[in-house]
């Protein structure tokens, strides 16, 4: 589907049918008023009525907020997508809503057909955004940029869909190569005998069942004078067991889906490298796999981290953080960064305490968790703070080693996982770090707002929006 800007009358528009988003105080001033009552139209939220004869989509809105045009253009999509219609246009009122239309359209239009032998192809190709106003130049600039954050989300869904057998750690460092040669990003891959050079025994353990080496991987964009210097860090489980601690049968399904968090790490620095940020970004990403074997790493175990800490293993399906813990000393070690911002599906807790759709947000920096609370709540992304205390720090303590890898209470999981990375985190930049436990959000089996079946990209969008206007 292609979307366009265009700055021209309504009435000169070619397209096949009109898009009318309409408030319940509109629908009583509308002249198909009428008609609609007798379609049973009532302009709620998410409503949408096709008046055929007059090529009419009327789409319903409680208000006209960026939060309800999104959710309702991905609704209207959507059925687009199931007729004849080939165009489509809408006016905008506000160059403000272009994000809210692009990512309505774009996101809720997505599918994933790469392993369905038919493919339905929509006959509907071409939406165009009609923009009157005189500052059409600016309105050129917002589109543009939304247009690029909304393919790059598309493009880490597409990573996260697709299958263990298809993406395993060399495979994503090979897809990470490929994105550096088309965006103009410099690359640098670490194979096993790199990482074990560089100490990275905790990485290693997880992945030493897996027939797939071990892969980290490190990308970097840098303009001439960047404003700040951002430092990325993804978990890339391109498929967890468990390992030893073998997840039931039902769990095992959609983990292809624990890669998320290297997913949008590749999806931010694409989107950025595209928009020419002055950030420079460097994405590390620590690409596993976690299996069952006779080299398998086992409960008991004792590894020693990059950093020389010790961690004690009580359970093998903990296994991200022992991934990320060599990964944020490596980044850490390699760039001296302003902020740090580490993605994962970390915590199944994480849903347990905010629900599948929030990502979950932990730090030290109070300011900077609002500053990326605004930006995701101004990207619609939903995230919320989940606070760090020492009671809590308590639980991952171990009897033999310097950090356990799991608490020792089923209480606080998201909490605990995040304040073991924190041990990781060097005391110089406690306040620059950021973890987004992103579990629940990366995921879904139950379409929601713009987010199809499958991985919504979650953390593309609030992360751009943070760069965008960072100072």
């Amino acid at each position: 589907m292609n979307i366009q800007l265009l700055n021209q009358n309504i009435a000169d528009a070619t397209s096949d049918i009109s898009l009318e988003y309409m408030s319940d105080k509109e629908l009583k001033k509308s002249k198909n008023k009428k008609i609609l009552k007798l379609a049973g139209f009532k302009a709620d939220q998410d409503s949408i009525c096709f008046l055929h004869d007059k090529n009419i989509l009327v789409c319903g809105v409680d208000s006209f907020t960026a939060e309800d045009i999104r959710s309702v253009s991905a609704v209207a999509i959507k059925a687009l997508n199931k007729t004849n219609y080939k165009s489509a246009n809408v006016l905008l009122r506000d160059k403000t809503l272009i994000p809210a239309l692009v990512e309505g359209f774009v996101l809720g239009g997505y599918t994933y057909d790469v392993y369905k032998s038919k493919k339905n192809t929509p006959t509907l190709k071409n939406i165009s955004l009609i923009y009157i106003k005189d500052d059409y130049k600016s309105a050129i600039k917002i589109f543009s940029d939304a247009v690029i954050i909304a393919d790059a989300t598309c493009f880490t869904r597409d990573i996260v869909n697709t299958t263990p057998e298809d993406l395993n750690p060399p495979s994503f460092a090979k897809l990470a190569r490929k994105l550096a040669k088309e965006n103009g990003l410099t690359c640098k891959i670490l194979d096993e005998k790199a990482l074990l050079k560089e100490r990275c025994t905790s990485m290693l353990a997880v992945g030493r069942a897996s027939r797939h080496e071990s892969q980290l991987i490190h990308l970097t964009y840098k303009p001439k004078n960047p404003k700040k210097i951002i430092n990325l860090v993804g978990k890339g489980l391109t498929y967890d067991s468990g390992g030893l601690s073998l997840k039931p049968g039902a769990s095992m399904v959609t983990m292809k889906m624990d890669k998320a968090g290297a997913c949008a790490v590749l999806g931010i620095i694409k989107a950025v490298s595209e928009m020419k940020l002055d950030v420079e970004i460097n994405a590390f990403i620590g690409a596993v796999e976690n299996m069952i074997g006779g080299d398998a790493y086992k409960p008991d175990d004792v590894l020693v981290s990059r950093s020389g800490k010790t961690i004690e293993v009580r359970n093998t399906d903990a296994e991200g953080r022992l991934v990320l813990a060599d990964v944020l000393d490596y980044a850490q070690d390699k760039v001296k960064a302003d902020y740090i911002f580490d993605f994962a599906t970390l915590t199944g807790a994480c849903m347990v305490a905010l629900g599948q759709y929030t990502t979950g947000v932990m730090g030290h920096s109070s300011r900077l968790k609002h500053d990326l609370s605004k930006a995701s709540s101004n990207a619609g992304e939903l995230t919320s703070s989940l606070p760090f205390n020492k009671h809590l720090k308590k639980q991952i303590s171990s009897g033999i080693a310097d950090i356990c890898n799991i608490s020792n209470k089923p209480y606080g999981g998201a909490i605990t996982a995040g304040l073991f990375l924190d041990a990781f985190i060097k005391e110089e930049n406690k306040d620059k770090w950021l973890h987004f436990d992103i579990a629940g959000s990366a995921y879904t089996e139950s379409p929601w707002d713009v987010n199809v079946y499958g991985g919504t990209g979650a953390g593309v969008r609030f992360m751009c929006e943070f760069l965008k206007n960072i100072k």
